[in-house]
């Protein structure tokens, strides 16, 4: 009696869970991921299952596999859209996937600033946007995601200097800005962490040529280039020669006035002789 109890209480709770309604998709997911295809130019057709009806509910299980995505406890949480051809910015409404944990997209030529509102993706842990073709500022604000383990942005076009705000990242272990065209200072807290937090290598840094500071190059006087220095010589020797024909002028007219002078002075002289 006991057992047949046991068993009508599971066939009641398994018909319960068989009418439930699914969890309802967040509208933030849909809006992320509409944005980002959107803003994305795909010559080779890799997402040629991302389509607006899969976009209002990614994670349900009636989507099959939408590329590139995957989910938990039904939300969008990792992005990886690496190695696919993909061309065009990086949208700013990938912020709105609020639940994304990680985020690749490497291997593709995005172009454009990295967006400054990354930094509501407070979830973030892995940011991965390498070998690209990205370019402007570093976005001080990435220090923001406090959760942030890895930030790989090697091989773009970066420019700027390294924002010091990222060193205060406690979890960071994995730093690359290689190969971009950052200038300035190495921020002492990434380049020469103390206590048991990570340390970054100059493989870190590498490629940055107006890059300095430890573990890089200390920064060095630069010397004045040929062409100034010939610039600077040129100048120099223009402006000699015009002081000196301005002197020769002014010695000549002063000759001839004075001269002119002299032969006023004698004209009423011969006069008299007449």
């Amino acid at each position: 009696m006991r057992t047949m109890r046991i068993s009508q209480l599971l066939l009641l709770s398994m018909l319960t869970c068989a009418f439930l309604p699914p969890s309802s998709p967040d509208p933030k997911d849909e809006s992320c991921l509409t944005h980002l295809f959107e803003s994305f130019s795909d010559p080779d057709q890799n997402l040629h299952n991302w389509t607006k009806p899969t976009f209002s509910n990614p994670c349900s299980d009636l989507t099959f596999n939408l590329a590139g995505v995957t989910c938990n406890n039904g939300r969008v949480y990792k992005l990886s859209l690496q190695n696919l051809n993909l061309r065009g910015p990086i949208s700013p409404f990938i912020s709105n996937c609020t639940n994304l944990q990680s985020l690749d997209l490497s291997n593709n030529s995005l172009a454009g600033p990295i967006p400054d509102d990354l930094q509501f993706l407070v979830n973030l842990a892995v940011l991965n946007l390498s070998s690209n073709h990205l370019a402007g500022p570093i976005p001080p604000a990435l220090a923001m995601c406090s959760y942030l383990n890895v930030i790989d942005l090697h091989d773009n076009t970066l420019t700027g200097p390294i924002p010091p705000q990222l060193g205060s990242l406690v979890r960071l272990s994995v730093f690359d800005v290689s190969n971009n065209k950052l200038s300035g200072p190495v921020p002492g807290n990434l380049g020469n962490r103390t206590g048991n937090l990570p340390r970054f290598n100059a493989s870190s840094f590498v490629g940055n040529k107006d890059l300095y500071g430890y573990p890089l190059r200390p920064m060095r006087n630069r010397g004045l280039s040929v062409v100034v220095i010939v610039a600077i010589g040129l100048g120099s020797g223009l402006l000699s020669l015009v002081l000196s024909f301005t002197v020769v002028c002014v010695w000549l007219r002063s000759t001839e006035r004075k001269r002119a002078a002299e032969h006023e002075g004698k004209i009423p002289n011969v006069m008299r002789d007449y």
